[in-house]
């Protein structure tokens, strides 16, 4: 299958079915999800409802982290073989990644303002999250500051690869330093600690955030194949 869709036209036939799948699911995921997150899902017994931020605060974060794994493994993947498709992928990843990045630390400051009296601190899931930020800012920017789209391809890979050490880190920051965050509730090896009242809606969440990043990460390669078409085109007819 990979192999497969590592054609551009390939990819854009395949994705032709799905794409329109992809956006209306996540649109219906979504407006389910809000529903029960504000409405539908109890107050928590300390945060009251305060803790319905979590339910756009705690996907957000889980997707700028497997989107910036996306970024590193696209990178990679263009590194070793040196695959268009695979540095357009990286490129159209990167700007959603961004997106859920900032999301997360803007819900985490409306969080933890009441929760904790502060809208920053130099917590270490607070300070890593922020790192990965910059790193998603800077693949941008490395990427396009050459006049030759290529030249920033490779020097953006090396530096979003480097970048995936943060990873680890933010995963397991709660569990190897005293932090203001309180330890993972959900990916446990016990199971999940969260009652399912709760779990119900941060999984569609989830789910509806996953699908929704998809779509535009397609629209994106599509443009960005597109525009390639288009100039190779206009190139040869100069």
């Amino acid at each position: 299958m990979i192999n497969y869709l590592a054609n551009p036209r390939r990819f854009l036939n395949f994705f032709k079915f799905w794409e329109p799948i992809f956006g209306i699911f996540s649109l219906l995921l979504i407006i389910c999800g809000l529903y029960f997150s504000l409405i539908a899902s109890p107050e928590d017994y300390q945060q009251g409802d305060t803790v319905r931020i979590m339910y756009v605060h705690v996907p957000s974060a889980w997707l700028a982290s497997i989107l910036y794994f996306s970024l590193a493994i696209s990178s990679a993947v263009y590194l070793i073989w040196k695959h268009p498709l695979a540095d357009v992928c990286g490129r159209s990843i990167a700007p959603m990644g961004l997106f859920f990045a900032v999301l997360t630390l803007i819900t985490g400051s409306l969080w933890g303002k009441p929760m904790w009296g502060t809208w920053w601190v130099w917590d270490a899931r607070l300070t890593s999250m922020l790192i990965l930020t910059i790193f998603y800012i800077s693949f941008i920017a490395l990427s396009n500051a050459f006049d030759r789209e290529i030249d920033g391809s490779k020097p953006a890979s090396i530096l979003s690869i480097l970048g995936a050490i943060n990873l680890p880190i933010i995963k397991f920051s709660v569990d190897w330093w005293n932090t203001l965050h309180q330890p993972s509730s959900i990916l446990r090896l016990d199971g999940p600690t969260i009652s399912n009242e709760m779990l119900l809606p941060l999984s569609i969440m989830m789910i509806g955030f996953f699908c929704f990043s998809t779509y535009i990460i397609v629209v994106n390669i599509k443009i960005k194949l597109m525009n390639k078409k288009y100039n190779s085109l206009r190139l040869k007819s100069n």
